[in-house]
């Protein structure tokens, strides 16, 4: 018998530190905006095809609850995704690249993320 078989790890165990946690988030944001897009486009050319139909979808947004949701799904993805991506961009620049910045950064880009997406809560409901 094998000595050495694969070793089953409980990944609760990591904890793994901020940098790495927003890094994720902002990969996961940018394919919910990927699988997003058909929506998104849909949604643009029904609005600026004719006032009508702009007003029509303003009435589904205005009494949908479901619409209202996927709406607030699609602007939570793109805020943290903005704003994980600016603090990427500023890293490729050469800010915040000590590991004390970086944690810091991090913990900056969840707190804005979460302020913007409760806003944008607050302005859809």
């Amino acid at each position: 018998m094998n000595a050495k078989r694969p070793v089953n790890l409980d990944l609760t165990k990591f904890h793994f530190p901020p940098m790495a946690i927003l890094s994720i988030g902002h990969r996961i944001s940018g394919f919910v905006l990927f699988l997003c897009m058909p929506l998104m486009f849909y949604l643009l050319h029904r609005a600026t095809a004719s006032a009508e139909s702009f007003y029509h979808l303003h009435q589904l947004l205005l009494h949908n609850g479901w619409i209202k949701l996927a709406v607030w799904i699609m602007l939570s993805a793109t805020l943290f995704h903005l704003f994980a991506g600016i603090r990427h961009l500023a890293m490729d620049l050469g800010f915040w690249e000590s590991v004390p910045e970086g944690r810091i950064s991090a913990y900056t880009v969840f707190v804005v993320s979460f302020i913007a997406i409760v806003l944008a809560g607050v302005w859809i409901w």
